[in-house]
């Protein structure tokens, strides 16, 4: 898809209570027909009046120039085609918001050529998505937000039929949606992932691959940036076999596959590989390379290896866990020699599973043999309840009933027990985790961009907020 981009110096310019009559006015440029100039009405039209507009829209793709816009946008529902904005420091395809096919693959390699890694969380709600890139936006990096198949159901509602992974299917669909709907705003890249899909899993990924086709034939680009099939319980042909034949068809709307050989040990989300044999928690080069030679044959594909050199899910006992990230420089150095590559190339884009309470030093080592993503689900879970429990601990005495505190038995304790402040703690305490997780991946002020301006017009319980 052609895209035209923009100079982008911050973050917001325009305040969103503009952007309903900025909205409408991008409706009128010239060459965009009566259609479009119906602003708010369009969505009154028939469905072949919309499906005529649409196609109108894509004939337009590849000649809309250019052009200033100075303000917000709101991409799941805008007829703008073109991401807004560059960042300094960036490839030029790479644009604030979702970012997929050519930008995905421009935003990767990069990570791996300036030795960072992006950190990949695992979200169950909006707000735990929000904490994320807010985090990002204030260390002026990218970030991941996936999700795995538990944690889409969750999404979508626990009281949600889950018959054929339904509610897993809507629940990720719709996660996806908030994140495109938010992340332009808050002026950072983001991949949209999923996570840990295993064989018995199979029918959740098909439905991911036909909402990514959907989107796709509306808006193309897919859906989500890129998938996990994780399916190193299988043996290793009948994992590669499978890989290739999804790549090929996720290919076709560009969109990327990371997949797994090897065990990630731990248990994670219903998995349970604490009994696996040790063996299993460390790839061989020759597996790595078959993988390689197997996904680099697909036309048009995009892969990423989570490859196993000691991972474990959770957090453990200092001791417990003994990573081996040479394992994935002797095989960099493997695949290079075998495939004619220059000596010190970094061929594989490797990702590291289990990355809560890693040692630094193994985190830094990884990156450098050509880590360009890393997994923190155990720790921003933790964090997370952390900001609940640490505002409970702090205004314990009133949240025991709905009136009466310290304060006087007459007043009321409503702006305490609103959820959105106790929410907001378990952001603000996720965002913290999330900054020292940007650092140690070195994944800091990659963008360009420069701290960000605080937020105005920011709503709280009771308009006053909380006592400091």
């Amino acid at each position: 898809m052609a895209m035209s981009a923009v100079a982008f110096t911050n973050v917001a310019v325009t305040p969103t209570a503009q952007a309903p009559k900025a909205l409408a006015a991008r409706t009128t440029q010239p060459g965009q027909g009566d259609e479009a100039r119906q602003g708010p009405t369009l969505m009154k039209l028939s469905s072949g009046l919309a499906l005529g507009a649409l196609a109108c829209r894509r004939s337009m793709r590849t000649s809309r120039k250019a052009q200033a816009i100075d303000e917000k946008r709101f991409p799941v529902l805008s007829r703008s085609e073109a991401p807004l904005g560059v960042f300094p420091k960036m490839p030029k395809t790479v644009h604030p918001g979702v970012v997929t096919g050519q930008a995905l693959k421009d935003l990767l390699n990069h990570a791996k050529e300036n030795g960072y890694a992006i950190p990949a969380v695992n979200c169950v709600s909006s707000s735990s998505i929000n904490a994320c890139i807010e985090a990002a936006r204030k260390m002026d990096a990218p970030i991941m937000i996936q999700f795995s198949a538990g944690g889409a159901q969750f999404y979508a509602g626990k009281g949600l039929d889950n018959t054929q992974f339904h509610a897993a299917i809507a629940g990720a669909v719709s996660g996806a949606y908030h994140v495109r709907a938010v992340a332009e705003q808050y002026g950072v890249p983001v991949i949209l992932h999923t996570d840990h899909c295993a064989k018995k899993l199979l029918p959740w990924f098909d439905g991911l691959m036909e909402a990514n086709e959907r989107f796709f034939e509306q808006q193309g680009e897919p859906l989500f940036s890129s998938h996990m099939l994780d399916l190193s319980e299988e043996p290793l042909e009948e994992n590669i076999e499978i890989c290739v034949k999804y790549l090929e068809r996720m290919a076709k709307f560009n969109c990327g596959l990371e997949m797994e050989l090897g065990i990630t040990g731990g248990e994670e989300d219903g998995v349970n590989n604490e009994d696996a044999n040790p063996e299993d928690l460390y790839s061989k080069p020759e597996e790595i390379l078959q993988v390689y030679d197997a996904l680099s044959k697909v036309d048009n594909g995009f892969f990423t290896v989570a490859a196993a050199f000691g991972n474990v899910h959770g957090v453990y006992q200092p001791g417990n866990v003994r990573l081996e990230p040479k394992i994935l420089d002797r095989a960099q150095k493997y695949i290079a020699e075998k495939v004619g590559m220059e000596e010190g190339s970094k061929p594989v884009s490797f990702v590291f599973h289990g990355g809560s309470g890693s040692d630094l030093k193994d985190i830094r080592e990884a990156v450098g043999y050509g880590v360009i993503k890393m997994n923190i689900d155990t720790d921003t879970q933790w964090s997370y309840w952390s900001g609940i429990k640490d505002f409970e601990t702090k205004y314990h005495d009133y949240l025991q009933t709905q009136i009466g505190n310290p304060d006087g038995e007459d007043k009321p304790n409503k702006k305490y027990y609103d959820p959105r402040a106790c929410i907001r703690s378990a952001e603000e305490s996720t965002v913290q985790r999330m900054e020292q997780c940007f650092e140690d991946l070195r994944c800091v002020n990659v963008l360009g961009l420069g701290p960000p301006a605080p937020p105005s017009n920011v709503m709280g319980p009771r308009r006053g907020g909380l006592p400091a």
